[in-house]
């Protein structure tokens, strides 16, 4: 239930959510002075919105730096989050990737480096799902086909959410028997990094940050980046303002 809630508020919590939500008040009270202000809000919020400059600033400052591989200590195992592949697309003999494949192809990065011995990934199959595979087994048969041997493999596919994501794969290691007081790496996007360390910290797991998957990129300053509207802009906000409210649920709720 606390799943599709914080999904729900999340929506709710989105740029073009809120901006739809002024025009749709404003045009049905366009006579009123205060519906044609709703007007100009939106109108204002989605020029803000939709700015490549302001946009990017945004996400520069949120995410952490990115770390070199010569930076990283040796560590037993990698951990690695799920929310990367396209589950709404069902297939055998291949993985649909989204943007987020930096989790995944930086940890065998990292694994032929020798920085990792072993790759667990966590993460199950999300909200209504179509696919009746898991993320993790998907990740996973993308990490045999390049040659990582099935022993240097391991899965955890129940989870649905980050906080579930540390939980679980306590729980996994505990059954297992394997030492968890022993640092682990902990590979994720960049704009997650920092709820997903709190969920880890508070199940007890000691980790080394790893991100990934960057949607800011370095400052631009140009004509375009100022004045020209981008879609792409609006989709940062979108994943700031849901990563944003999902800290304040998770500690609202004492995950993190």
């Amino acid at each position: 239930m606390f799943f599709y809630l914080s999904q729900f508020l999340s929506f709710l919590a989105m740029p073009l959510t809120i901006i739809s939500l002024l025009w749709l008040f404003g045009l049905l009270y366009i006579r009123k002075k205060w519906g044609k202000r709703c007007l100009w809000i939106g109108l204002i919020l989605l020029w803000f919105f939709s700015n490549q400059f302001i946009a990017n600033q945004a996400m520069l400052a949120w995410e952490p730096e990115f770390k070199g591989f010569n930076e990283v200590k040796n560590h037993e195992i990698g951990i690695v989050l799920t929310g990367v592949t396209n589950l709404s697309k069902t297939a055998y003999d291949r993985t649909f990737f989204n943007k987020g494949a930096d989790r995944i192809t930086h940890a065998l990065q990292l694994y032929r480096e020798r920085k990792i011995k072993k790759i667990l990934i966590t993460g199950g199959q999300g909200l209504n799902p179509v696919n009746p595979q898991s993320e993790a087994e998907l990740l996973e048969r993308f990490l045999l086909m390049t040659g990582v041997p099935a022993e240097d493999i391991m899965i955890e596919d129940k989870s649905k959410n980050t906080a579930q994501n540390a939980a679980f794969t306590k729980e996994f290691l505990d059954a297992k028997g394997i030492d968890t007081n022993q640092e682990f790496l902990l590979i994720t996007s960049a704009f997650h990094m920092y709820r997903a360390k709190g969920c880890f910290d508070k199940a007890g797991l000691k980790t080394q940050t790893f991100p990934t998957d960057y949607y800011s990129h370095d400052t631009k300053y140009d004509l375009p980046a100022f004045l020209y509207p981008n879609p792409s802009s609006i989709e940062n906000w979108h994943k700031l303002s849901k990563e944003w409210i999902g800290i304040l649920v998770y500690k609202l709720v004492g995950y993190i």
